[in-house]
């Protein structure tokens, strides 16, 4: 599947996935009023095999097949602030 990633410019380190570029229809008003501006970052092949850094391949394929999009949320403050989660 080709999945198509923008990057919302109003809630920093959320990126919002699509199954179509630049087709967010699919995707509710109020969360794109959340989201704000969005920039187009860059496209690829998702599939099973492929590895991704803040969630699971199949669970992403999973709710972009049934929703049309996937919302990557920011990574917890721990990350960001180097720590490990407990």
């Amino acid at each position: 599947m080709n999945c198509y990633i923008y990057r919302s410019n109003k809630q920093k380190g959320m990126y919002l996935y699509l199954d179509e570029k630049d087709d967010f229809s699919k995707v509710p008003e109020s969360l794109l009023t959340l989201l704000g501006d969005m920039d187009f970052t860059f496209e690829f092949d998702l599939s099973k095999g492929r590895k991704l850094v803040r969630a699971e391949t199949e669970e992403v394929l999973r709710i972009m097949n049934e929703n049309g999009y996937f919302l990557q949320m920011p990574p917890p403050k721990s990350e960001l602030l180097g720590q490990k989660a407990n």
